[in-house]
């Protein structure tokens, strides 16, 4: 997000119900799917992928760090490209990087290379999200927004959260891991096809200025820390671990070290400050992170649910969200046409998108060991209703009105609230379920004595049914104490999963109200 090299200038619009416009949002919906898949491969395939590899869990935790820093960064570099370059060509190249890396990570099992290619991932990922984005209010009129950029959600928004697990659950189980990078090759092509013949109008750029090489080299440094201490402090119970407690010191730091430069800058900077004159985009921008913790923590959430206490296969746990993607996608459109076509205002679905999500994460949160996809669907399905609503509103409210010169920089910003905001939710998420697994397991032990009438009839028709099946007394009476400790277990996951449903619910009923009081206070300022 460079100041001194603002991004590039709008041109004539490119009519979107028109051939060109039709090829090119096509192109760019392609380019976004490349992410969506590549973006959340390792929810699904990780334990086939660390099999594979022969990796240690700490080994293969680069993977997850090294795509999410990296992408990251290319939210934040992004403007730099587009200041240079025509953003066609940005997205034309980080495309073709995407389709390259991805294909190559399907023939290799090397740890490193594979490291090396989710670095590559990450960057492309980021700046072809952001490009695509941008170049769609650039080139498109602005009354025809609400509908493209419900499109472009369907793609950056909604595929990674439905439709990708569905496609990586069918391929793991079907195939192998590799084919889900290897379908990326097709679509990064069919992307890049689209985008040449679409003949894109050349877009005016301005003079780009030299770089802020310390601005860069500090915000880009400060993100990896932030993202590996996200991503990974669950796992080492957080500042428990020194590693853990350094990164996170580090980060902060380097983090309050960067805004004091770009404070003091007086020319070269990454974050361009005139950003936040605008109260919609700084509305926006602090949505994004409750907007993310919602997404990325209940997408989360529902699998982890089905995989570990439902005992679903990544297919039947991939598909559970899928119907979601439906009325997902509904809902976008459905904004989408009452903003356009009706001249309704972006703020008013934000929170009808809010009660939606709450609602659907309260029904979740009433699963228990026995419920099934009938059982869990509504509230799935009402989630996807909220996310839509929600996100077409604050796109709108974000970048409605930015100028050419700062779009890319307020998009790129706008994305990396939205990840970190994505990173805090699932980490805190994954912290409570493994604290009140804990906790759980030794409240319902503390419940099974072997003195208690309860138990040892439970563990008497146990071994009675295991011995009418041909095993010996005394086999019998130690399976059936290890088929109650399974049971204790799967109730402290049960318990542990519904409390971070209603986490989720907590974020919002606490978010909302001071959603609203920023939002007062923004249009008092203004």
């Amino acid at each position: 997000m460079n100041r001194v090299a603002p991004g590039p200038q709008a041109v004539a619009p490119v009519d979107g119900r028109s051939v060109q416009g039709v090829l090119l949002i096509t192109g760019i919906l392609l380019a976004a799917l490349t992410e969506a898949i590549t973006s959340s491969v390792l929810a699904l395939g990780r334990n086939d992928m660390l099999g594979d590899t022969y990796a240690t869990p700490d080994e293969f935790a680069w993977l997850d760090v090294g795509y999410i820093g990296c992408k990251l960064i290319g939210f934040m570099s992004a403007s730099w490209f587009l200041a240079r370059f025509q953003p066609r060509d940005v997205i034309v190249a980080a495309t073709l990087v995407m389709g390259l890396a991805c294909g190559v990570t399907a023939f290799t099992a090397n740890l490193d290379l594979l490291i090396f290619l989710r670095v590559l991932q990450g960057l492309a990922g980021g700046t072809l999200l952001v490009g695509g984005q941008a170049l769609i209010f650039l080139v498109f009129a602005r009354s025809q927004q609400p509908i493209l950029q419900a499109v472009f959600a369907m793609g950056a928004v909604v595929a990674p959260a439905t439709l990708a697990p569905a496609l990586q659950g069918w391929l793991i189980d079907s195939q192998s891991w590799t084919w889900i990078f290897f379908c990326v090759v097709p679509l990064a092509l069919a992307a890049i096809g689209s985008l040449l013949i679409a003949g894109v109008p050349k877009v005016a750029m301005l003079p780009s200025q030299k770089s802020d090489g310390v601005g860069m080299m500090l915000a880009f440094t400060s993100l990896c820390c932030l993202a590996y201490v996200l991503s990974q402090g669950s796992r080492w119970d957080w500042f428990e671990a020194p590693h853990i407690l350094g990164a996170t010191v580090l980060g902060i730091a380097l983090l309050f070290l960067f805004l004091g430069h770009q404070l003091l800058a007086s020319n070269q900077r990454v974050l361009d400050f005139t950003l936040f004159r605008s109260n919609d985009f700084t509305f926006a921008f602090i949505v994004s992170f409750v907007a993310g913790a919602a997404l990325f923590g209940s997408a989360y959430l529902i699998p982890a649910f089905a995989l570990s206490v439902l005992a679903f296969t990544p297919t039947d746990a991939g598909f559970l969200l899928l119907p979601s993607g439906a009325l997902f996608i509904g809902a976008l459109l459905l904004a989408a046409y009452l903003m356009q076509a009706r001249g309704v205002a972006p703020f008013a679905t934000v929170p009808f998108g809010i009660l939606m999500i709450m609602i659907a994460m309260w029904m979740l949160s009433g699963s228990t060991s026995e419920s099934g996809t009938h059982d869990m669907m509504a509230g799935v399905l009402l989630r996807g209703l909220g996310l839509g609503f929600l996100f077409l509103s604050i796109t709108l409210i974000a970048f409605g009105e930015l100028e050419p010169h700062n779009l890319a920089s307020g998009i790129g910003l706008f994305n990396v609230g939205r990840q970190l905001g994505g990173l805090m939710g699932v980490a805190g998420l994954q912290t409570l379920i493994d604290h009140q697994l804990v906790a759980n397991a030794a409240i319902l032990g503390a419940h099974v004595t072997s003195g208690t009438t309860a138990v040892i009839e439970r563990l008497g028709s146990t071994a009675a049914m295991l011995g009418g099946r041909g095993m010996d007394a005394l086999a019998a009476g130690r399976a059936s104490i290890a088929l109650l400790g399974r049971v204790v277990s799967g109730q402290s996951a049960v318990i542990a999963f519904d409390m971070a449903f209603n986490a989720v619910v907590l974020l919002f009923a606490v978010a909302a109200p001071l959603l609203v009081c920023i939002k007062i206070l923004l249009a008092r300022h203004a």
